[in-house]
């Protein structure tokens, strides 16, 4: 589903369940990261949209001081508590686009599947004056693509997403598509706009297999999912819990998770 802005508060009300089932990032991905960035013990490094923590374990362990951003309250105390053995670590509590930080300052900012709530210029633009000159900004996302292996199962998925979710918000179905390489070089390209050099892009896959009541607690967790009224949600997650039950059992996401790199000058 595509995001909707204005609900990023809806992460907070499943701090628990976001930690538990939102997957963490492969570890390919980081190696192109400290490739492109190298971080040690005299580094700093931001990361914006901590969320549960999924992609700050890897950074903590280079050894660099890590402050984190995070909007909602509870995912933020979920951090302090996780990774509270890190004497370098620290979290900010609030949006990015207000959150009071020093300029020049970063090695790498860094943001996973949490940049696309800020506004484009915003974004790129405090990043740009937070880091240091050779500093990097890495952004990535996973994208996950349901029951490929499975068109019976796809169907039946895309028929209760038709009776439930489209009708909710009003809009018209939407074909379901795999992220492609033509997205993740457009998405690379924007970083150019705002003065960021040595620009590059790189797709990491995976699968991943959920039971039907492990994929409900997962949907659970989705910020589009999470705010539909009740009396709605419910029936339409019961459905397709028992959609999966029909028709095998369990549902197979094929991951495609992009990564953008970026240099200050």
């Amino acid at each position: 589903m595509s995001v909707m802005q204005g609900q990023e508060w809806t992460f907070n009300t499943a701090a628990d369940a976001y930690a538990k089932f939102r997957p963490g990032y492969p570890e390919e991905l980081y190696h192109a990261v400290f490739a492109y960035q190298p971080l040690g013990a005299e580094s700093r490094a931001l990361e914006i949209g901590i969320g549960g923590g999924q992609a700050t374990l890897p950074v903590l362990k280079t050894g660099c001081a890590l402050t984190a951003v995070e909007y909602g309250d509870r995912l933020a105390q979920l951090c302090r508590e996780k990774f509270s053995a890190w004497p370098g670590f620290s979290v900010v509590t609030g949006r990015f686009e207000e959150a009071s930080l020093p300029e020049n300052t970063f090695d790498l900012v860094y943001s996973a599947s949490a940049f696309h709530w800020i506004p484009e210029a915003i974004g790129y633009t405090k990043v740009f004056r937070l880091l240091k000159p050779g500093g990097a900004f890495a952004r990535f996302a996973n994208h996950p693509f349901r029951s490929k292996d499975n068109p019976v199962l796809f169907d039946a998925l895309d028929r209760v997403y038709a009776e439930y979710y489209y009708p909710h918000y009003g809009k018209k179905p939407e074909p379901i598509r795999e992220y492609t390489r033509e997205q993740a070089a457009a998405r690379a390209a924007v970083a150019e706009r705002y003065g960021f050099t040595d620009v590059r892009w790189a797709l990491f896959t995976r699968v991943r297999t959920f039971s039907a009541a492990e994929y409900r607690a997962l949907l659970g967790t989705y910020s589009d999912h999470i705010a539909m009224e009740e009396h709605v949600r419910e029936p339409f997650f019961s459905e397709i819990e028992k959609a999966i039950d029909r028709h095998g059992g369990s549902v197979t996401l094929f991951d495609t998770l992009d990564l953008q790199l970026a240099q200050k000058p």
